[in-house]
């Protein structure tokens, strides 16, 4: 991509959002003279409770097992830098995306994709588990920081991008049902440009640096990734740059070249998107019948085999399968102990829990569990297991 310079809010597309037409907030309030809208949701996102826990929730690698491997605050950070970047290209608003690219991992429980099954099947019976919907919950409802209200007070348009992550909503998680009958997210809808924008972004970060920590860890081979599209090409030409490179360098030149080629496309065709759409707003962007921001058809195959690959080669390596085992066992164990005895819950959770066994009950376990961090679940199992451990 080349260079330029931030766009000045005049500077912005027509299809781009824009402070002066955005739905505002739940509660209102006066808004800050030095801050869009947006700029003011991201340091809300930022300064959020449920912002610093990620720092100990896993991504791929359980924290513990090294401090270079991406954790999901890591990862948000790398989301947030791409999508800013794209956004800034398109000439979006760069704002939104990076708090959107902030927020989108926020309900996320312990350990992974592993928590997050656990909490699934034992939520089921009660209306299941979406970490998708868990940050909606987060940001909404469980951030208890404001005297005048619960959550964030975040902007329509960041609750709307992040209800909307995957697209439109055709069968909605409870919770996200319940919101937007308060506050109207316009489920049916796609996201704006700079939620698409983030969402993809999302995907770059996510298979980039899973095929930096899968071949740090030597969990497949440089031979391997010379097969795998844009990767091999990534690697020849990192090859070719300076060919007595050490491994490490090695890694971190085709990386970088594997996300500039991703990035390069996604604005390549988004541009060709728009300009055969030829919005004239942001609503324009929302009610199109497909979405603006994507890959081009040879780019979205590729990036599906890459996908595949790190399924098979590293979401289900037999040294990841131990631990997710682990940790979806002992994610389950939590949450099952804690919904039959709700005494065992903390104060201040214990009055929201009600009667053991029932939805409420159910819900607010889930609202604990899922808050956790690696560690700290780790630790909880042992006071609720451990008769050497003090509760």
């Amino acid at each position: 991509m080349t260079q330029t310079l931030a766009p000045r809010a005049q500077d912005r597309t027509p299809w781009a959002v824009h402070p002066e037409t955005s739905r505002g907030r739940l509660h209102p309030e006066p808004e800050s003279p030095t801050r869009s809208p947006w700029q003011r949701d991201r340091d809300r996102i930022i300064h959020s409770t449920a912002f610093r826990r990620l720092q100990y929730k896993t991504q791929v690698f359980v924290n513990h097992e090294g401090d270079f491997y991406r954790t999901r605050l890591t990862h948000s950070l790398e989301v947030a830098q791409i999508a800013r970047s794209a956004a800034r290209e398109l000439a979006l608003d760069e704002d939104l995306a990076e708090a959107l690219a902030l927020a989108h991992d926020l309900g996320h429980p312990p350990f992974g994709h592993a928590g997050e099954d656990a909490l699934a099947l034992a939520m089921k019976p009660f209306g299941g588990f979406d970490h998708n919907a868990q940050s909606l919950r987060v940001v909404t409802l469980l951030e208890a920081r404001y005297a005048g209200f619960d959550g964030l007070n975040l902007t329509w348009e960041t609750l709307e991008g992040l209800a909307k992550h995957n697209g439109p909503l055709r069968k909605p998680p409870p919770y996200v049902v319940d919101y937007t009958a308060r506050h109207d997210l316009e489920l049916h809808t796609h996201a704006s440009a700079e939620a698409q924008v983030a969402a993809l972004a999302d995907d770059i970060a996510y298979h980039s640096h899973d095929l930096d920590d899968g071949w740090r860890a030597g969990l497949f081979t440089e031979a391997e990734l010379s097969h795998l599209p844009v990767v091999g090409e990534a690697l020849a030409r990192a090859r070719q740059a300076s060919l007595d490179v050490p491994p490490p360098r090695l890694r971190h030149e085709t990386i970088r070249r594997v996300i500039h080629t991703l990035i390069t496309d996604m604005v390549a065709e988004t541009r060709r998107r728009i300009a055969e759409l030829n919005p004239r707003d942001a609503e324009a962007i929302r009610h199109a019948r497909a979405p603006v921001v994507g890959f081009s058809p040879p780019m979205a195959e590729a990036n599906r085999a890459i996908k595949d690959f790190l399924f098979a080669r590293m979401y289900r390596h037999w040294r990841v399968n131990r631990m997710t085992a682990k940790a979806r066992r002992l994610t389950g164990e939590v949450f099952a102990l804690l919904l039959a005895d709700t005494t065992l819950l903390p104060d201040d959770w214990r009055g929201r829990a009600g009667e053991p066994g029932t939805a409420r009950a159910a819900i607010t376990v889930a609202d604990y569990v899922g808050g956790m961090t690696d560690r700290f679940a780790r630790e909880e199992h042992r006071r609720l297991t451990d008769l050497s451990v003090p509760g």
